[in-house]
């Protein structure tokens, strides 16, 4: 297993990047949001030798225009994963799943040299899904012992805790081997 975070705005620039492999960044929300520490973090990220993801939280309706939003906004690197976070929003709505699903798709079509996964919690995988759709790979949230999510699915990341910083591991036997599948995309 190997370790890494997921930061956004709320974290700071400046995070701490021992004993990771990989970082998540937010980059984008809906159609008008990006991350005013996208910049920041991303380099962050490079200049530690982490492997890098972006992720776009994902808003009802819309979904080519938020996919074309996401691509512009994240860095268009080879190599660099990106992820739908896929969730009810604060306003109580979510992304039906034939809506998380084209998202997928789009962003698949727009970036085809990055590899694109779902991160979803462990409720909406196994209530609100029901296509099992997940791109190249799921990202899970589910607060058990890091690396044994109680979900029966492939997964390639798992966010096991929130506090002080969203944690995750990676089911990967090496870093080089996670730097090989996201560039193979």
């Amino acid at each position: 297993m190997l370790r890494g975070i997921d930061v956004s705005a709320y974290q700071s620039s400046s995070y701490d990047t021992d004993g990771l492999s990989f970082v998540f960044v937010k980059a984008t929300e809906g159609r008008s949001y990006v991350n005013p520490k996208l910049a920041a973090q991303t380099e962050r990220a490079r200049d530690a030798g982490l492997v890098v993801g972006f992720y776009h939280f994902l808003w009802p309706g819309n979904l080519t225009a938020q996919a074309e939003y996401f691509v512009s906004k994240a860095p268009d690197r080879k190599g660099d994963i990106l992820a739908v976070d896929w969730e009810t929003t604060g306003e109580g709505t979510r992304a039906s799943n034939a809506e998380k699903d084209s998202f997928i798709k789009k962003v698949k079509a727009l970036r085809p040299d990055n590899r694109v996964v779902l991160y979803a919690n462990r409720n909406f995988w196994l209530n609100v899904d029901t296509t099992s759709y997940a791109g190249d790979g799921l990202w899970i949230a589910d607060y058990v012992s890091a690396g044994k999510p109680r979900i029966q699915a492939k997964w390639r990341f798992h966010q096991y805790t929130d506090d002080p910083v969203d944690t995750n591991v990676a089911d990967f036997a090496s870093k080089a081997a996670l730097k090989e599948w996201a560039r193979s995309a």
